[in-house]
């Protein structure tokens, strides 16, 4: 193989490019932006800068932090103070630090949209607004809202959430996470270097109705958006139908990240999929142990290895985490109320903020550590209620 083209320049694409030309490849990323804001939080959890050091030992602008406080209706509020802080980034700098890395690897970029691919004799055509390019091989890397239909995941309405925001002239030190009634998603306050991140993130719920919640929030918690930049986004967030078709590789191409519906289709966090999916589709490229018509079967079957199925099963669940109901309570007022009164559950919690809790496994580490009192047999029913023990993804 002599060169690789990758089709995107955010977290996925840059993380992809990197690994590619350190090891030696002719390696292209195209985009049209290159670095730009998001209104995603830009939390990057433990179980990313764990993996990839390098996240959290460079020069850009970030901040450490521990202090969360959860909140649901009729439920109050849980602070937690986290034994693993998040780093939390703009995603301008974000994107900025990983292209560096990109760059300083020997990548080629090149600031322009791609408008077509055509697979010609084995070998990608690759028409942009500059001219055009050949390549052996693509990774696609253009996010949910990706242009090429041929290549990459294929969003149904029902497989998105929608983002939006406010950057907010403004300071804080800690997060703040606040469930809503009858939505299937949530409100976050992220402190960042020069802002505040405020946004919410939902299914099921057009996006004028999405922004009037968070603007009731923002007026009801005092925070003043009327200089603040407003951005809106489009998120993967496959049912569970969609994880046994969704088309993440073909002849020639592997989708990265969003552009793979690779995201968290509870907690929206989508950066570690982004740079992890990367990671293995340039190493399924770099170890060229099959030919290059069979390296999707082979990148699939890294993904599955590593967090396919988690995520599934996390699609099976989220429903319910959200507008599920226990002991005449919502599931979000329940977990408020356990995260103030169980050990147990904060210490899980913890570990599902890390980032090192897998969905798979959430039923049977609870039932393991059951001491008999009855705080904690109501919690093992609670889990029941909300994983029931025969079903997987």
């Amino acid at each position: 193989m002599k060169r690789v083209a990758v089709l995107g320049g955010g977290p996925a694409g840059s993380m992809a490019a990197a690994k590619l030309a350190a090891a030696g490849l002719e390696t292209f990323l195209l985009d049209e932006k290159l670095a730009w804001e998001k209104p995603c939080g830009g939390g990057i959890t433990y179980k990313a800068y764990d993996k990839y050091p390098f996240l959290k030992e460079n020069d850009a602008p970030k901040h450490f932090v521990t202090d969360t406080l959860i909140a649901a209706p009729k439920a109050g509020t849980a602070p937690m103070k986290l034994r693993q802080p998040l780093i939390i980034y703009s995603r301008y700098d974000l994107n900025s630090m990983l292209l560096g890395r990109a760059q300083d690897a020997g990548v080629k970029v090149e600031k322009t949209r791609v408008l077509g691919l055509e697979r010609r004799e084995g070998r990608w055509d690759i028409r942009t607004r500059g001219g055009s390019l050949d390549a052996d091989y693509c990774i696609v890397a253009t996010g949910a809202r990706n242009p090429l239909r041929d290549v990459g995941t294929q969003l149904r309405p029902a497989d998105a959430m929608l983002a939006l925001g406010y950057y907010v002239p403004a300071a804080q030190s800690h997060i703040d996470i606040q469930f809503l009634p009858q939505l299937e998603g949530y409100i976050w306050v992220f402190p960042r270097t020069g802002h505040l991140s405020v946004g919410i993130c939902g299914k099921g719920e057009p996006a004028q109705q999405l922004r009037a919640r968070l603007e009731q929030y923002m007026r009801e918690k005092e925070i003043d958006y009327s200089r603040a930049q407003f951005y809106s986004h489009l998120l993967p967030s496959l049912e569970t139908p969609a994880w046994k078709t969704n088309r993440v590789a073909g002849q020639g191409w592997m989708a990265v990240g969003d552009a793979g519906g690779l995201v968290d289709p509870i907690t929206g966090e989508g950066l570690y999929y982004a740079m992890r999916s990367a990671d293995l589709a340039a190493e399924t490229i770099i170890q060229d142990t099959c030919p290059i018509d069979e390296l999707d079967g082979a990148y699939r079957k890294a993904l599955q290895h590593d967090f396919w199925e988690d995520l599934a099963f996390g699609s099976l669940i989220a429903r319910r985490v959200f507008l599920g109901s226990f002991l005449f309570r919502t599931v979000p007022a329940r977990m408020v109320e356990f995260i103030r009164r169980s050990p147990r559950f904060q210490e899980l919690m913890q570990d599902l903020f890390a980032g090192t809790q897998p969905y798979l496994t959430l039923r049977e580490r609870l039932l393991s550590n059951l001491n008999g009192t009855l705080g904690e047999i109501v919690m093992s029913f609670f889990f029941q209620r909300l994983i029931p023990g025969g079903q997987r993804a």
